[in-house]
């Protein structure tokens, strides 16, 4: 299939992809456009107006700043993955990017569409929850910062308002002792999420002091395994306590039955797909991996 008829803006800056989204109501943001293109191809999708913001430079970086990473909203995939920066302090998002589609997506994907999609089965909430990440926005009545917690507000739905664009997104830099890790399980490479868990981390010694575990594609909207993150902080990381905190992530998440396997199966996947993570990150605190 052909999308449906509709109008192309390309702007050159903020100011101005701002002012058109005032002038057309209920126009698209075109970012990577990996979820929207195939939307509109299958008119699940049918805006009237598209506003390409590829053409916007100053939306592409990556950068730490004062206590922060900050990387602009149309931060590629693949520059993520070829980022030393990001493989020497990120391994959550690191791993993340790398498990992002395919390579052929990564190349387009990028951060702020992924985020700004809201899509439970996209990779990038449950680690920006697993991070405790801010999401900037801007508007006609200026920049504000949305904590990511705050951001998904259902599903395909964000906090972003109707004339808003997402310009960056930050993430608190590690301090010592943490650690993360995302694992996600599908059936190919390029398929959605069975499940998949993003783990952020804090130890001191043997002692979890903090952490946050984001879940991906097994509940309406993105969510963060708050029982089981209750259940591990201060705690050391027992057999039994990833047991329970597993069993616990399992009960709070509410998975749909489709052909990657019944509710039961995607519960008790991510039971032992936390456990996994939670020992990745562990092992990296510690340096052996």
């Amino acid at each position: 299939m052909i999308p449906a008829q509709f109008d192309y803006h390309a702007p050159r800056s903020l100011d101005e992809a701002i002012a058109l989204l005032r002038q057309h109501e209920g126009a698209k943001v075109l970012a990577g456009g990996q979820s929207l293109i195939p939307a509109m191809r299958f008119r699940l999708a049918q805006p009237e107006v598209l506003i390409d913001i590829n053409g916007i430079a100053q939306l592409e970086y990556i950068k730490e700043r004062s206590g922060y990473l900050a990387l602009g909203a149309l931060t590629r995939e693949t520059a993520l993955e070829e980022s030393p920066l990001i493989a020497e302090r990120y391994a959550l998002l690191l791993d993340t990017a790398k498990v992002v589609a395919d390579p052929l997506v990564r190349q387009r994907a990028t951060v702020g569409g992924n985020l700004a999609h809201a899509d439970p089965a996209n990779d990038h909430p449950a680690t920006m929850l697993a991070y405790g990440a801010q999401v900037v926005a801007r508007g006609p009545a200026g920049e504000r910062v949305i904590e990511i917690d705050q951001f998904f507000t259902g599903l395909f739905e964000s906090a972003l308002g109707p004339q808003e664009i997402l310009t960056e997104i930050r993430i608190p830099q590690p301090g010592p002792g943490s650690g993360g890790a995302y694992l996600k399980i599908e059936r190919k490479v390029g398929d959605y999420a069975v499940t998949g868990v993003a783990v952020q981390l804090t130890l001191t010694g043997n002692v979890c002091k903090n952490i946050r575990i984001g879940l991906t594609n097994v509940n309406p909207t993105p969510m963060r395994a708050l029982e089981a993150e209750a259940r591990l902080t201060g705690q050391t990381l027992t057999d039994d306590a990833l047991e329970a905190a597993g069993r616990l992530a399992a009960a709070a998440c509410s998975p749909s039955a489709d052909l990657r396997g019944s509710e039961e199966y995607k519960r008790d996947l991510t039971r032992v797909v936390m456990k996994r993570a939670v020992r990745l990150a562990q092992s990296r605190v510690k340096g052996t991996n």
